[in-house]
């Protein structure tokens, strides 16, 4: 007898290579599902931040209008109430135009007499945003002064409701009522 065993007519690895024919596509598919999910994460991703990023800066842009605003109209000079009339107008619209408008005679007459101060918004947050485009925001402004007398300084702090809307490229507001 010779030490030489008879060779199978089959692969001794026959089943492991069908095995690993089979396992191919499945690996494929699931490398593919995968990538497909991956790449839909990435674009909902991108949308979702895309959306967080123009609300962040439509609200920057909406505070920054009605931070100058506020700081403008807290701050009257009474040697030149014309102008400050003037500059409030060209900043309003809707119902606190018409009211600006009814009583302009009396702003002037009131910021003439009264003594100049200073404005400063310490801290302005939007509230929120309407379904018209409008915005409300909450601001609160620091006004310093004399008193009539001169003598003494004199600081007050007022909280506002302002809403602003978008005409154009600028906004402009549309109601302010003081805070109590």
């Amino acid at each position: 007898m010779s030490p030489r065993r008879p060779v199978p007519s089959e692969p001794l690895f026959a089943g492991q290579v069908v095995q690993r024919r089979r396992r191919l596509p499945v690996v494929i598919a699931s490398a593919l599902a995968a990538t497909v999910a991956a790449l839909a994460v990435c674009a909902l991703t991108l949308v979702t931040h895309e959306h967080q990023r123009r609300v962040a800066v439509r609200n920057v842009e909406a505070l920054a209008a009605v931070e100058s605003f506020m700081t403008m109209f807290t701050s009257p000079d009474p040697f030149h109430a014309n102008d400050y009339l003037k500059a409030v107008m060209e900043h309003a619209t809707g119902d606190f135009a018409k009211q600006y408008e009814e009583k302009a005679n009396q702003i002037l007459v009131a910021v003439a007499r009264s003594e100049p101060t200073t404005g400063i918004v310490t801290a302005a947050g939007v509230e929120r945003w309407n379904d018209d485009g409008t915005v409300n925001m909450l601001v609160a402004v620091e006004n310093s002064g004399k008193s009539p007398d001169g003598k003494q300084d004199v600081k007050v702090a007022t909280r506002w409701i302002a809403t602003a809307e978008k005409e154009g490229d600028q906004w402009k507001i549309s109601s302010l009522n003081q805070v109590l």
